[in-house]
């Protein structure tokens, strides 16, 4: 974890300058020895104290969690997520590492996990890659080459191939604006030359979409989106279906819908992973995890809107035991718009 530190610290103080919607918050009466004790008494004797981990675990920020892992470690000279794992099964067990993991951390595991075997999810890798600030990026490179021994780059190019290889490398490079300014003459003179690179000509000019979507800050984006609508008298989005393919569009849409909409964008991976016979737990687990500390109120709240349902009854309906018990207490309420 040291390698990572500097990172992590960087992507704390960039998340604390956003306006967030976080479901959990720092606990203001927190001790972290107390909490390492509890830990300990709840895994002890016979059976585990399910309910007490959960309790504990989802009133806590990550910060806090990491600074629990120390204590108790320092007072009883173990692991504490290992101790957990030991002491849990399947879907909780997955959830319980994901919410002590570290987010770079955290994404740098599913990462790798997306890339290793004999194929590649493309849909993961799209879905952290797509939404990550600059900062979080950073951070995951490091923890993924502190995790590894990888550069993140160098398999995102190994595993991945023609135009999509080339936005992810570039996604990878971190290179935003993250300013708040809008220049209208800049983004009619973007979405003119979205316009001409492909509706306007024959064949996609890839790399004209690459370096606008990845580039510009989100309320540019916004801007040249409908400035793009004035000139085509389309969207953008149906642009992006019209002239791209497979991975690629996929992930040009995903930069779309997370500039304008990001509550939205998550509120349908949460969706997608629940609805149908089955339930992707990964999936879900990461969407809930990763933003909970974010923008999961947002997330809440699109959810409700769009599929008229709150998004922790469909999760108490589509999950059971402890594992539902964890995401219930990550998303905390109905689901209902704040």
């Amino acid at each position: 974890m040291g390698e990572v530190a500097e990172f992590i610290i960087k992507y704390r103080m960039a998340r604390a300058a956003m306006d967030l919607a976080a479901t959990i918050l720092a606990f203001d009466d927190f001790d972290a020895e107390a909490d390492a004790v509890a830990l300990d008494e709840a895994m002890d004797g016979a059976g585990t104290d399910e309910e007490k981990i959960v309790e504990v675990l989802t009133n806590r920020n990550n910060e806090q969690r990491q600074e629990i892992k120390d204590k108790y470690e320092a007072c009883f000279g173990k692991d504490l997520t290992k101790r957990l794992k030991r002491e849990t099964r399947g879907n909780f067990e997955e959830a319980l590492e994901a919410v002590l993991d570290p987010p770079p951390v955290f994404d740098a595991k599913e990462l790798r996990k997306a890339m290793e075997g004999g194929g590649t999810e493309e849909d993961v890798i799209i879905e952290i890659m797509c939404t990550r600030v600059n900062a979080e990026i950073e951070a995951i490179k490091e923890a993924y080459a502190a995790e590894f021994e990888r550069d993140l780059t160098e398999d995102l190019e190994s595993e991945t191939s023609g135009n999509f290889k080339y936005l992810l490398v570039s996604l990878c490079a971190a290179g935003r604006d993250e300013s708040d300014e809008v220049d209208e003459d800049a983004a009619e003179a973007d979405a003119q030359e979205l316009f001409d690179a492909g509706e306007d000509r024959w064949g996609t000019d890839e790399s004209t979409f690459n370096r606008i979507l990845v580039t510009r800050n989100y309320p540019q984006l916004r801007a040249i989106f409908d400035k793009y609508n004035d000139i085509a008298g389309d969207d953008i989005e149906n642009a992006i279906r019209d002239e791209c393919r497979g991975d690629l569009q996929d992930g040009y849409l995903a930069l779309v819908q997370f500039a304008r909409r990001p509550g939205e964008y998550f509120a349908d991976r949460a969706y997608n992973a629940l609805k149908g016979i089955g339930t992707k737990d990964q999936q879900l687990i990461r969407v809930i995890v990763s933003r909970s500390e974010i923008d999961l109120l947002r997330v809440r709240a699109a959810f409700y809107t769009k599929y008229e349902t709150g998004l922790a009854s469909f999760v108490d309906e589509d999950c059971g035991g402890d594992y539902k018990s964890l995401l219930l207490g990550l998303i905390k309420g109905d689901g209902d718009p704040e």
